[in-house]
């Protein structure tokens, strides 16, 4: 399946001065690019394993209290205080199975790393009132890793023993003897589109591909003033890449990955910039029928997907556009009949925006 992400721009690269052999990037500059993207949900697509690849994903369904929790927050589409710490104490302690003998038992969710993100077909932005503490977090609109182990805040929270301390993988230094691993645990509660997209590790070139870049912190996370800019990765694509989705997620469902390195991003799968034209649409009829305007219809353009279009957006968007072809006229209806296409239209947007949740956790490795 064809699918795009965004990479950093190579114009926005330089050396980096500090660590000799790493290179930096100096932009927000990116390079959208259209690649392969191997689909877990077909059974011919091997799994790749967290040891190797950097990532794996894990059974969540027999824990029932994370399940109840995810379900809330479902349910309300909001993160709330008592869901962050229903879903904190039902993962403390969890053993994870891992493939190969291996497992992960969870020491710590860490405090300022618990996210409800939303996401709309083509990166779309469906967070009106944009970041609220835990809650308003679009996808991820850029390739990136969350954490570089030599940088801030770990240097400072850990006086420089991060590397020694943490299994990790990086352009300039691995430790493969630790047990403690700082992951990433991604679930998603419904992700018609834009899932997670993952690299297998063992696809980089990390000295010519893996970037550190500065991201400022302080509009979303509660940090000291030393550290508010957050030292991550960023990558440059190279065809030798191989990218993963899962199109058949659920809640009972989980990534985690390696947050010291593992490159991901929200992906853009075939035909999401018709749901995105369909969804703008309908909002748009929505508007203007419940406010008694001048009936504009807007522009939708072409209509037709992609070959590739997996069956899930085929059918979100034969059930969009049959509700935009059958709205109600506005002097002709009554209130009753907006009000209740209007409700069948808001149904249907809400059906494509990917809901997840994301924490970041320290787990200790167990390997037969």
């Amino acid at each position: 399946m064809r699918g795009t992400l965004t990479f950093q721009d190579p114009a926005g690269v330089i050396d980096d001065h500090e660590r000799p052999g790493v290179l930096r990037a100096v932009s927000v500059l990116g390079e959208v690019r259209q690649l392969e993207l191997h689909d877990l949900a077909d059974l011919d697509v091997a799994e790749p394993h967290l040891l190797d690849a950097g990532f794996e994903m894990v059974d969540l369904s027999a824990n029932e209290a994370l399940q109840r929790a995810l379900g809330d927050v479902r349910r309300s589409d909001h993160l709330s205080t008592d869901a962050i710490d229903d879903i904190r104490d039902s993962l403390t302690g969890e053993v994870l199975e891992l493939e190969n003998g291996a497992s992960l038992r969870i020491d710590l969710i860490v405090d300022d790393g618990l996210f409800h993100r939303r996401s709309g077909p083509n990166g779309l932005n469906v967070n009106p009132d944009g970041i609220r503490g835990p809650n308003g977090h679009n996808g991820a609109d850029q390739v990136h890793g969350d954490q570089d182990v030599f940088g801030t805040p770990l240097r400072q929270l850990m006086d420089g023993g991060a590397p020694r301390f943490f299994r990790h993988v990086s352009p300039d230094g691995r430790n493969d003897e630790a047990t403690v691993c700082l992951l990433n645990l991604w679930i998603p509660l419904v992700a018609p589109v834009q899932p997670l997209a993952l690299m297998d590790r063992r696809t980089l070139d990390a000295q010519r591909h893996q970037l550190r870049y500065g991201l400022p912190v302080d509009g979303f996370l509660d940090r000291d003033d030393d550290a508010v800019v957050n030292d991550i990765w960023k990558f440059l694509y190279d065809d030798a890449q191989r990218w993963f989705v899962r199109t058949d997620m659920g809640p009972g469902q989980g990534y985690v990955f390696d947050t010291l390195g593992t490159a991901h991003g929200a992906a853009v799968l075939p035909g999401e910039d018709l749901l995105e034209r369909l969804y703008l649409a309908l909002e748009h009829r929505c508007a203007v029928l419940e406010a008694g305007d001048a009936d504009v219809p807007a522009d939708v353009g072409s209509r037709s997907l992609p070959v590739d279009a997996p069956l899930s957006i085929r059918g979100s968007a034969e059930r969009m556009s049959a509700l935009l072809d059958a709205a109600p006229d506005r002097d002709a209806a009554g209130g009753g009949a907006i009000a209740g296409w209007c409700a069948d239209a808001r149904l249907a947007m809400s059906g494509v925006i990917r809901r997840s949740i994301e924490m970041r956790l320290m787990a200790t490795l167990h390997v037969e």
